[in-house]
């Protein structure tokens, strides 16, 4: 494998790219602030995210991914040459090998337009494959074996769900249900509760650094800031843990659900696998607070987070792009 194939997990969120070598080299927000009125492109990634919710009428911030798939396919070509121009990876010489992440059950049109995208960058051969089972492999387990490896992928746009063995995915599942979801949820709670409007940046905070969806405190408190939807004044409010937990119910029970639907469609014998290993936690929403101690009592097997779970699906590229064979017969 030459030393400039890249491995890019695009992310609703968050853009990974991987480089033979060099491990991961780019990790940024999949934003593209642009000028509507002159259809420039103002700025890309971390410096794009910085202006979010912050820029005037004509400048606005965008978000080419949605729920794990293209939704604006010229931004995500311009976000993508943008960040692979950042990491040096092509030059007038050579063209990259480039090996994409998608989230399972997405339609043929939609792998396409990935495809495309990947192709439109400049590169010589691109291969595509599901999300979980690169997580899968990027946490370190062997899904070569006949035995059952079960993931939770929880990103951005989607919670990809898996049952691997013998290299393929026996059972799977894509939803909508994500990290994205639970910072609407924690938005919608406080605008019906307090009249109160907050940005997406401040609901993720408090998902990430405040909430707890297990054993939450009511003694726990936040100071929050935000718009009053009476007054259209600023305004300061202080919210408890379990006001977190109450917000995010619904969205961690619809990803309950669905590990519970794909343990169902999974044979005895691979299930028998799944009691003893457990499932693995990848992705940005594996850190929700609570969120182990909630699935192992829900699915009754044990539930273990990956050693680099916001990394698993950059890093299991590199090891498939260093088994080109493998990539070759899934396409």
């Amino acid at each position: 494998m030459s030393a400039k194939d890249i491995g890019i997990d695009l992310g609703t969120a968050n853009v990974l790219i991987y480089v033979k070598g060099r491990g991961v080299v780019l990790n940024e927000p999949s934003i593209v602030v642009i000028d509507t009125e002159t259809k420039s492109v103002i700025a890309v990634g971390n410096e794009a995210k910085e202006m979010l919710g912050r820029t005037p009428g004509k400048i606005k911030a965008i978000k080419p991914m949605k729920d794990g798939v293209i939704a604006d396919f010229e931004l995500t070509e311009i976000m993508l040459n943008s960040f692979i121009k950042k990491i040096k990876a092509r030059n007038l010489f050579f063209r990259p090998r480039i090996l994409i992440c998608c989230p399972t059950n997405i339609t043929p049109v939609e792998k396409n337009a990935i495809r495309e995208a990947a192709e439109q960058t400049g590169a010589r051969k691109v291969y595509i494959e599901e999300e979980p089972k690169v997580a899968a492999i990027g946490a370190g387990m062997d899904i070569s074996k006949p035995t059952a490896n079960m993931v939770l992928d929880i990103g951005g746009g989607t919670t990809d769900i898996a049952v691997l063995s013998l290299n393929g995915i026996v059972s799977s599942s894509s939803i909508k249900t994500a990290g994205n979801t639970l910072d609407q949820d924690i938005i919608k709670y406080i605008k019906e509760k307090y009249k109160l409007l907050i940005g997406e940046q401040t609901a993720e905070d408090i998902k990430i650094n405040f909430a707890n969806v297990y054993k939450p405190s009511k003694k726990e408190k936040l100071e929050i800031k935000g718009r009053d939807l009476i007054t259209g004044l600023p305004k300061a409010i202080e919210i408890n843990q379990e006001e977190t937990k109450t917000a995010m119910t619904e969205g961690i029970n619809k990803i309950v659900k669905e590990c519970k639907n794909v343990l169902e469609k999974t044979p005895p014998e691979l299930s028998a696998d799944i009691v003893e290993k457990g499932v693995i936690l990848t992705g940005g929403g594996s850190l929700l607070t609570g969120l182990v101690e909630v699935l192992e009592e829900e699915l009754t097997i044990p539930v273990l987070i990956a050693e680099t779970p916001l990394t698993c699906v950059a890093e299991g590229t590199g090891i498939l792009l260093n088994n080109i064979k493998l990539l070759e017969e899934d396409q």
